[in-house]
């Protein structure tokens, strides 16, 4: 079975070296494939053995949109070669349950469907946590997570399926019969508020593109990043923190609901709906 992985990223450093070396070590660093929004030796030098895209970094009108349909028309020609395209953003790992899932071949030879989704944890960084070493995985020092339904996103395909707003994007008609499920043991680590210092870098970027002139720009987590950062930290001290076993099988009924169907623009992506648990991440993720 052939598996990749690919994402766009601009100058998140950190970030993007974790997912490197994450997919890299299961995938092969050869199947890993990188969109650079802009000319960036830097990029290459972090990740030597992937394959690099390099589009303008010009204008911003229409973002998200613009940013999906071309990475879909990407994720289209991968198809052609492999049999499953993973596509996460630069700041998103996924974790497989040891117990479950040997490797991602594992897990994908036991998938029926199109797609796969997962169940989100925003990785937190909360006081006294160790600074994180440019080179050492972020699983080895950071265990506190925050459950998260707008992170349990579509993060894998085959057969042409597009990724569209956190969830698949298939044509209106087949969308309110489309099947959707979440296997368990499948996570998806979102880095972003896990690295205090990177992401005070990253958030000077973000914030000049929200910020720029046009039409359809991010939101704003982007136009203002501090509120985000204040949403965590609020979210952390309004949930109960519970043994891993308990908070997941919670976090996971909420999840599984029925999803979100958009018959008008062919979107099924899980309801985001609030999930007020966190727990401490078991052993096992140190390796995952």
């Amino acid at each position: 079975m052939k598996i990749c992985a690919m994402t766009m990223v601009y100058r998140d450093y950190w970030a993007l070296s974790q997912w490197y070396a994450h997919f890299g070590r299961h995938l092969g660093h050869e199947n890993l494939f990188i969109v650079a929004h802009g000319p960036d030796p830097e990029i290459q030098r972090r990740c030597p053995l992937a394959s690099i895209i390099t589009i303008p970094r010009e204008k911003f009108d229409n973002f998200d949109n613009s940013r999906s349909k071309m990475l879909n028309a990407f994720q289209n020609g991968l198809d052609e070669i492999y049999d499953w395209v993973i596509r996460t953003d630069a700041d998103e790992l996924i974790c497989l349950d040891p117990s479950l899932y040997a490797s991602f071949e594992d897990f994908f030879a036991q998938q029926e469907g199109k797609s796969a989704f997962s169940l989100g944890i925003n990785l937190a960084e909360i006081e006294g946590d160790a600074p994180l070493p440019h080179d050492t995985s972020v699983l080895k020092l950071r265990r506190h997570a925050l459950f998260s339904s707008h992170y349990s996103k579509a993060w894998a395909v085959r057969g042409r399926i597009g990724l569209h707003r956190h969830g698949v994007q298939v044509r209106p008609r087949f969308c309110e019969d489309y099947p959707f499920h979440i296997p368990r043991g499948v996570y998806l680590i979102h880095l972003k508020f896990a690295n205090g210092l990177a992401l005070a870098l990253a958030n000077k970027h973000r914030h000049a593109v929200a910020n720029s002139e046009g039409k359809g720009l991010p939101g704003q987590s982007w136009r203002d990043p501090d509120v985000s950062i204040q949403r965590i930290s609020k979210q952390l001290d309004n949930s109960k923190l519970l043994p891993w076993a308990h908070a997941e099988e919670r976090a996971y009924e909420i999840i599984s609901q029925e999803p979100i169907r958009d018959l008008k623009k062919g979107i099924v992506r899980v309801c985001d709906r609030p999930i007020r648990i966190q727990a401490t991440l078991p052993e096992w993720f140190q390796s995952a």
